[in-house]
């Protein structure tokens, strides 16, 4: 099996969706190699679970276009059966609201009579999902569930990396290393800091020190709020 190589980024310099420059750790090398197996998936549905800024919508936008998938609102699925034409269904933070559960489950039959596939992400594992209705919930027992977990150092450290490179930013690996540690553990941090410092440099026109991570991380802290995604 071909190693997956894109780094499930929407970085907002250039850098595509391909398969070009994944960044795999432990933390979420099963989720990318399902990614990459597609369409020899071990069920009709998958559920990616996982943690907020684990990076699992990413890799899920990653098997919408590999798979030329259609994507449905967790909030308007019933409106989807009707139009579903066999084509693949992603369904993104489908816990992150109250769901159609009986639209849910009749989209989940259509996939399944259709030979097709569907993608759904989630916080939690479906057993915490809350659904009642009980044809879902077999359904939901039935379905491949891949967890990611938070990003290791090591995911973090080659995120920060290449986010910096994006930019055409040179940091030392102790730099680095500095964040990895510093930083809350998510990839929607590791961009945060490191546009937080790319900004400070260019104004400062100074080459990016410890000292520099410091202070973004600590302005990070402090105003914590301003950066939630």
């Amino acid at each position: 099996m071909e190693r997956p190589r894109q780094l499930p980024l929407d970085l907002g310099h250039g850098t595509a969706y391909s398969r070009d420059d994944l960044v795999v750790s432990a933390s979420n090398s099963q989720a990318a190699a399902l990614v990459d197996r597609w369409p020899d998936w071990p069920a009709p549905v998958v559920v990616l679970a996982g943690p907020a800024g684990s990076g699992k919508t990413h890799l899920a936008e990653i098997w919408r276009q590999a798979a030329n998938a259609v994507v449905v609102d967790a909030g308007k699925i019933a409106q989807s059966v009707a139009a579903f034409d066999g084509r693949p269904v992603l369904i993104d933070d489908i816990d992150g609201e109250a769901f159609d559960q009986q639209g849910l489950f009749h989209l989940i039959n259509s996939v399944r009579g259709a030979g097709s596939h569907l993608l759904l992400t989630a916080r939690r594992f479906p057993s915490a999902w809350g659904a009642t209705l009980p044809d879902l919930v077999s359904r939901l027992k039935a379905a491949a569930t891949v967890e990611i977990h938070e990003p290791d150092d090591v995911l973090l450290a080659s995120v920060i990396t290449k986010l910096f490179a994006d930019r055409q930013v040179e940091v030392e690996p102790h730099v680095v290393q500095y964040l990895v540690r510093r930083i809350e553990r998510s990839l929607a941090a590791a961009m945060r800091v490191v546009e937080r410092l790319d900004r400070m440099a260019l104004e400062q026109k100074a080459r990016i020190t410890r000292a520099m991570a410091a202070d973004a991380v600590s302005a990070m802290d402090e105003g914590q709020g301003e950066f939630e995604l």
